[in-house]
């Protein structure tokens, strides 16, 4: 299989990765709301295992509800999304030794380890909006820890924002072009 031809595939049953920030958006804005209420941890705790979900879910959205077919098999763009999961983790488990030292650290660095794991999905999907949104929310890791901004209980809130908004825009673009 072509690279381009993975890529098409991939944007095409996927719609360019929409529902899946969108989902994930959404366990960011439920982690935080449950942060602001039952501290740190908890909303960390949500936002971990609510993250294990994001891909089922988004599936059976694209699967079921919106009746896209899955990739082939032979596709190697299904691998390149996989590997950035692993490295993800291990930002996440970063943030999570974090909780008992510096809680406010905890989901900036989550933001940075959601963030690198989108720069993969420019290989994947041949989309280079990945790497903004990546970046977008590196940055906004990257300036809630050595800038205070935005303060660190509004990060989850800010990536949710970014995710649902960059989610509505991939989902467009891949119902115009694809």
């Amino acid at each position: 299989m072509e690279i381009a031809s993975a890529q098409a595939e991939i944007r095409k049953a996927y719609l360019r990765g929409g529902p899946g920030a969108i989902v994930s958006g959404v366990v960011w804005l439920i982690a935080g709301t449950v942060a602001a209420m039952s501290g740190v941890a908890t909303g960390f705790t949500v936002l971990f295992f609510g993250g294990m979900l994001i891909f089922p879910i988004a599936t059976l959205i694209v699967r079921v509800i919106l009746r896209r077919e899955a990739i082939a098999k032979t596709n190697p763009g299904g691998l390149t999304v996989m590997e950035t999961v692993f490295p993800m983790i291990g930002g996440l488990m970063a943030a999570w030794l974090m909780i008992p030292h510096r809680p406010d650290f905890v989901f900036p660095l989550s933001a940075i380890a959601v963030g690198t794991h989108y720069f993969g999905f420019r290989s994947a999907y041949g989309d280079w909006t990945n790497w903004v949104l990546g970046g977008i929310l590196s940055l906004v890791g990257v300036a809630s820890i050595f800038y205070g901004i935005p303060k660190h209980d509004w990060v989850p809130f800010a990536v949710a924002t970014v995710e649902v908004a960059f989610g509505g825009w991939l989902w467009w673009q891949s119902r115009l072009h694809d």
